[in-house]
């Protein structure tokens, strides 16, 4: 039996559980591991909420990082006792052994807390780049800039070359700088404010944060082909706008591509906050706090 996060009913943080559930095994092509940290995301607390999945009782986890120590047929590439990071497509890796079906070797320079908090936020942050053909020469708008996903959208679209105005809040100006993006304040009047910084507008959008903003992407970007969100559904919907989900397939190539960029100095890693796995509900409530700049994550084993 192996120790994982649950929950029986919708509600708030309080509803979460450490339970016993029996040992996970990998299928082809998966590997499982020792689980040693697990990242936590937005989603997870819109399944605890009940606003994403009807179905009980859930576990939750969709990225982590740990030891191999179990592979499943037709794997190669890698052996018991490597150290991987990667997804779980069974949303269970927040738990002491996971099944890994996408996964990639953990950088050298990284511990298991910083491998943890990238898989999620650097696919996401790819695959709507790739949607939305940022490329040399381009400017990209991205709402929502300072948190896990937008600040890994700013450095991805920066290294390759576009031009990146972010929206974030005053305080965390200077950390966009630092990533290379331009910041801008969100609220009323944004139309204005990035038009001061690109007079003709920009040539496409992200929306990571959700904030309402679509129909003033549309309008910077000439159009709601040019905007991608992944944080409004809703929205997208009424307006038009493309949303990004993990089922029109997985920029899961980029697990293998981040060591480098970071090796470089082209991507630094997000602020990370840890909580022990028994400490999950709390984490949630950190969570719902929504001033979060960087990365939560359970610490596992």
């Amino acid at each position: 039996m192996v120790k994982a996060v649950c929950f029986n009913q919708f509600g708030g943080p309080e509803v979460l559980e450490i339970v016993d559930l029996p040992d996970p095994h990998p299928g082809p092509g998966q590997v499982r591991i020792a689980v040693r940290a697990a990242g936590i995301n937005p989603s997870d607390r819109k399944k605890r909420q009940g606003l994403m999945d009807g179905q009980l009782p859930q576990t939750l986890g969709h990225e982590a990082a740990g030891v191999v120590d179990e592979v499943g047929e037709s794997v190669t590439d890698v052996l018991v006792g490597d150290r991987v990071f990667g997804f779980s497509a069974e949303g269970a890796a927040q738990a002491e052994l996971a099944v890994l079906s996408y996964y990639a070797p953990i950088p050298p320079s990284l511990d298991f807390p910083g491998a943890a908090a990238l898989p999620a936020a650097i696919e996401t942050a790819t695959r709507a780049l790739d949607q939305l053909g940022v490329a040399a020469g381009g400017t990209l708008l991205v709402n929502g800039a300072s948190g896990s996903v937008g600040s890994a959208a700013v450095q991805l679209a920066v290294v390759r070359a576009a031009r990146v105005i972010g929206t974030a809040s005053p305080p965390n100006h200077e950390y966009l700088r630092s990533l290379g993006g331009e910041p801008v304040a969100y609220g009323q009047r944004l139309v204005e404010r990035v038009r001061a910084l690109a007079p003709d507008g920009v040539d496409v959008a992200l929306d990571v944060a959700g904030s309402g903003v679509l129909p003033e992407l549309i309008e910077l970007t000439g159009g709601p082909e040019n905007v991608v969100t992944i944080a409004d559904f809703g929205g997208a919907k009424q307006h038009g706008v493309r949303f990004s989900s993990g089922d029109t397939g997985r920029a899961v190539h980029v697990l293998a591509e981040i060591g480098e960029l970071i090796a470089s100095g082209r991507f630094s890693l997000p602020e990370v906050q840890t909580f022990p796995l028994a400490e999950i509900a709390q984490a949630h409530r950190v969570s719902e706090d929504g001033h979060v700049r960087g990365k939560l994550v359970l610490l596992v084993g």
